[in-house]
């Protein structure tokens, strides 16, 4: 398996792990205070009915990105998406989790702020090599 393969490995990971969770917070699991910086949950920890439809949208879209990845990473067929736009796509997430990261960092909740801020940070790195080596 090569470097850039690796990378597309280990991010679809993380991402797996992160679709867990937010797939987890859209069905009722009471870890709202480590989520969307702790403002959005309810007296019993859950997320509100809305914040709740947006983590399922999220994993959704963290789904897609995991796709991307492992396309860009050479790890499932990429079909007829071109280079090009597995490797811009690539940057556009980079950017995204590098923005996620800072977001994540600003969290109150310890989690939040160095687990899911790592996490992101990450991700956003793998997604550089992904971007560089594809």
């Amino acid at each position: 398996m090569s470097s850039v393969q690796t990378a597309a490995v280990a991010a679809a990971t993380l991402l797996g792990a992160v679709i867990v969770f937010q797939l987890a917070l859209a069905a009722g699991a009471p870890w709202g205070r480590m989520a969307y910086g702790g403002r959005a949950t309810q007296g019993d920890g859950t997320l509100s009915r809305r914040h709740r439809f947006a983590s399922g949208m999220a994993a959704l879209a963290l789904t897609a990105a995991m796709w991307v990845v492992l396309a860009a990473g050479s790890v499932v067929s990429q079909g007829s998406v071109s280079d090009s736009a597995l490797t811009i796509t690539t940057w556009v997430l980079a950017v995204l989790f590098v923005m996620n990261t800072v977001g994540n960092l600003a969290g109150e909740h310890p989690m939040e702020r160095w687990g899911a801020g790592t996490v992101a940070a990450l991700l956003a790195g793998l997604c550089v090599v992904l971007a560089l080596g594809s």
